[in-house]
């Protein structure tokens, strides 16, 4: 069993926890938020773009709840920090936590820049305990299976891939999500999970160019990037929360190979991943397991129970996923191929 404390008790945070009761090898001894905290350990459910009406409540005889983080850290029965607050505080809390030697997965995007997201790494090298980003999206079943069928070229070389995460505005925490400068816009939010899943198929990409704009954040709300990658392919991902109201939230997929289409469509449900192949009738793919965001504190559980650092995702990952994001940023504004 590892020891985990939460700090941030909002959507992302009870989704973890959620995710967290499906896995054997967890074990949650501490919650933390300055504001959320209940006295009686009852965690309200919070809406999100993935809804869910499970109640959470806690025996907080058992469970310790803290408002102050730093002394959360200094809980020697906490193994595992689990962050899950808005993103200009990720830096302070996982650097405090890698300090105090514990085990830390901290949620996307690592941090507002790439130059703090390097501060974060520096912690995690003179720790003893691991680091891990939590970019769920590598994880997810149907991603999962994307990347396999790259890696093995399982189908012939990747022609094009073009990926879609689409979704109206945030519902929850607005005063942290619709201030761009803190949250980086849907940019830097949203479609983050596209850029570093570009990263994780085909390597960081040499040049990015985007286009794109602000509407409701002060940052970037819409974007939509090509990447030039060393394969060749056709690579692009749209990302965008200025949907209007009704539309909901749409994450989609599709990967032209040699020999075959891979289409996913979160709206088609236990449809959603079709394999499409010549003389071929379509074919629907199933995928086991959870969702990514228990395949990623899984991954964490195992690495830690292992006694090695996570592979799948690493903090380099993250950083890398920030500075693409950059790259896109400043060629939306300069309208400009950049070397990323």
């Amino acid at each position: 069993m590892t020891n985990i404390g939460i700090v941030g008790l909002g959507f992302m945070g009870l989704t973890h926890i959620k995710a967290y009761r499906q896995l054997p090898g967890a074990n949650i001894v501490a919650i933390c938020d300055a504001v959320r905290l209940p006295e009686d350990g009852n965690l309200t459910p919070v809406a999100g773009n993935i809804s869910t009406a499970d109640q959470i409540k806690f025996d907080m005889s058992v469970v310790k709840g803290y408002r102050d983080y730093a002394q959360m850290l200094a809980d020697p029965d906490v193994q595992l920090v689990d962050i899950c607050l808005p993103t200009p505080l990720h830096a302070d809390v996982a650097i405090a936590a890698l300090r105090a030697n514990k085990h830390v997965i901290c949620e996307k995007p690592l941090a507002r820049s790439s130059s703090v997201c390097r501060q974060i790494l520096d912690a995690a090298k003179s720790s003893k305990g691991y680091f891990m980003p939590a970019h769920c999206i590598r994880f997810w079943p149907e991603w999962a299976w994307a990347k396999q069928a790259i890696s093995e070229n399982r189908y012939g070389k990747v022609l094009a891939a073009r990926l879609r995460r689409v979704s109206e505005p945030p519902g929850w925490s607005k005063a942290t999500y619709l201030k761009g400068e803190d949250s980086g816009g849907a940019l830097l939010d949203l479609h983050i999970h596209d850029t570093d899943f570009v990263q994780f198929c085909f390597g960081r990409p040499r040049r990015v160019f985007s286009q794109g704009f602000a509407l409701i954040s002060g940052a970037i709300d819409h974007v939509v990037t090509q990447y030039e990658v060393d394969c060749g392919a056709a690579v692009s991902a749209e990302g965008t929360w200025v949907m209007h109201a009704g539309h909901g939230f749409n994450m989609a997929y599709t990967i032209v190979f040699e020999n075959a289409t891979a289409d996913y469509d979160l709206t088609r449900g236990p449809n959603a991943l079709k394999l499409f192949q010549n003389d071929k009738p379509a074919q629907t793919i199933t995928c086991e397991g959870g969702d990514g965001y228990v395949g990623e504190l899984r991954h964490m559980l195992e690495s830690i129970e292992a006694g090695r650092p996570p592979s799948i995702v690493t903090g380099e990952d993250a950083l890398n996923a920030v500075a693409i994001c950059e790259a896109e940023e400043k060629s939306i504004k300069t309208k400009q191929l950049v070397t990323v």
